[in-house]
């Protein structure tokens, strides 16, 4: 499934939710199925710099698709990288950094976060973008 198709599945499940406090609540469930990052890789160099708590995210290349993993320490960090590994995990380098982030503005997400988290946000789509330039074949 493409980028596009997953961001509107997103859109259409955050929409069958009457308020914010289901939305959290459902993307705490989220979180809670991620697949983890190993113990081995929650090293300093895989910490998202500027979350409000601490949140780990690594990508491995599979057949030219990233694989992301991630955890945090916060339940409401962690479903918020949930929903962006649903996104981007098993995509290509190319589609992740071609892909339109609407979504999160059509879900309402980023106006429903703290400033710090807010930016925890969009510091995890900037290493996302990182890793998926760093993946990029020449």
């Amino acid at each position: 499934m493409g980028i596009i198709e997953v961001q509107n599945e997103i859109i259409d499940e955050f929409s069958l939710f009457e308020d914010w406090m289901q939305r959290y609540e459902y993307m705490i469930e989220l979180g809670k199925s991620i697949e983890l990052i190993e113990s081995s890789k929650k090293i300093d160099s895989n910490l998202i710099k500027g979350c409000q708590s601490k949140l780990w995210l690594h990508a491995e290349l599979n057949n030219n698709k990233l694989i992301f993993k991630a955890d945090s320490e916060a339940i409401i960090t962690k479903g918020i990288a949930a929903v962006l590994l649903r996104v981007f995990s098993n995509q290509t380098p190319e589609d992740i950094l071609n892909a339109n982030l609407d979504f999160i503005d059509k879900i309402g997400l980023k106006e429903h976060l703290s400033p710090t988290r807010a930016n925890g946000l969009i510091s995890m789509i900037k290493q996302i973008k990182y890793y998926a330039l760093a993946y990029t074949k020449n």
